[in-house]
């Protein structure tokens, strides 16, 4: 799309929006305010968006407070991603019950079909990762057809980002603050003086069919302006940053470094990294029966490369230490993901640095390692 190829939608029009997507059937997610934070679920109007809510972020800190203006996406990043979406957190896979003979059958259920969604405010970082776990689910030889399903028809609205939050480093990890790709549509809120818009891009032609149902005009050089503007200060606004030059090879010559150590005295082990992050992939799988032994269920859920029991085999436990647990998910988010998938396993979201009940920062650990090179301090 062409830099002319933009468009402005007036703040009182916006909840067009919502009008278009439910005639075209699709059933919108977006963020609201929820148990004191702002997360991801169903919403059918402009008015259960963060209307006025802004978030402060840095290492263990989140907290919500009122702004001074009425924007509707004056936020970043909070605990949920759109990786709910894409692989729920729990799935029940099969169920069975025994028979008159004593064997299990299969119970057969009527398939579900899966609600047409249409995602409103995913951030460019966010983009990043959906592509990722798409090449990790469904990319591969074998791909689940479930999880194939839930994104096929998948329509996005993206908001590109005016300010960046305290654990923000997306333009370290190439992901952002804007996005170019990805979506059907991309939003950018300006708030000037009395006047609130949004400059719109359209990716894709559901986008534009979108796009015919609104109220728009094309956008003027002021409002173009205007829009790159508040991405030039998103940019600028990083509270984070990593050298990731050459991170691979740093991180595999390090493998005995005792940062390690450092890290595991501080780390819990919590698996709260691995819930909030939009890539991480792990799942287990449970079987469940009831107290009769009569009814049986097999259930996907979460899982993380933090728990104990995820590397259990056969004689015990591959990565039994926190040390080793914290090393395996660090070095595979930055260095193996790379050589399995072609890319990081990082997008610079921060959400793991905000999270974190002890505010272990994954870019200082960087840091504190390519450091310990410089003085002579990375060990065996």
């Amino acid at each position: 799309m062409s830099e002319t190829d933009r468009y402005t939608l007036e703040r009182e029009a916006f909840d067009e929006l919502f009008a278009a997507l439910a005639r075209r059937g699709y059933t919108v997610v977006g963020p609201t305010v929820r148990d004191q934070a702002i997360v991801y679920d169903e919403i059918a109007c402009s008015a259960d968006l963060p209307l006025g809510w802004t978030d402060e972020q840095d290492g263990g800190h989140y907290r919500l407070r009122r702004r001074d203006d009425q924007a509707l996406f004056g936020y970043n990043v909070g605990p949920h991603s759109w990786k709910r979406y894409q692989l729920p957190p729990e799935v029940r896979l099969w169920r069975a019950r025994r028979d008159e003979h004593g064997g299990l059958s299969e119970l057969a259920e009527a398939p579900r079909e899966p609600p047409r969604y249409a995602f409103l405010g995913a951030r460019s970082c966010e983009l990043h990762a959906m592509g990722i776990l798409d090449r990790v689910l469904v990319g591969g030889a074998h791909p689940d057809p479930a999880d194939r399903a839930r994104r096929e028809d998948v329509l996005v609205i993206a908001v590109q980002c005016a300010q960046a939050g305290g654990t923000c480093f997306c333009v370290s990890m190439g992901t952002g603050p804007t996005a170019d790709s990805g979506f059907d549509i991309a939003l950018t809120e300006v708030l000037d003086g009395a006047r609130h818009y949004f400059v719109l891009e359209v990716g894709s032609e559901r986008g534009a069919d979108v796009l015919g149902d609104l109220r728009h005009a094309r956008a003027q050089d002021d409002e173009r302006e205007a829009a790159a503007g508040a991405h030039a200060r998103a940019a600028a606004q990083m509270g984070r940053e990593i050298d990731v030059t050459d991170i691979r090879e740093l991180l595999y010559r390090n493998y005995e470094n005792p940062r390690w150590d450092d890290v595991a005295e501080r780390c819990l082990s919590c698996g709260n990294c691995t819930m909030v992050c939009p890539t991480c992939f792990c799942t287990t799988v449970e079987d469940v029966t009831d107290l009769a032994g009569e009814h049986v269920e097999r259930h996907q859920r979460w899982d993380s490369c933090f728990t104990i029991d995820y590397s259990n085999i056969h004689g015990g436990a591959v990565r039994a230490s926190t040390r080793s647990r914290y090393r395996q998910w660090m070095t595979h988010k930055l260095a193996t993901w790379i050589d399995q998938f072609g890319s990081s396993g990082c997008v610079g979201c921060g959400r793991c640095i905000t999270w974190c009940p002890v505010a272990i920062d994954i870019t200082e650990e960087a840091r504190a390692i390519r450091a310990s090179e410089e003085t002579g301090d990375a060990g065996a």
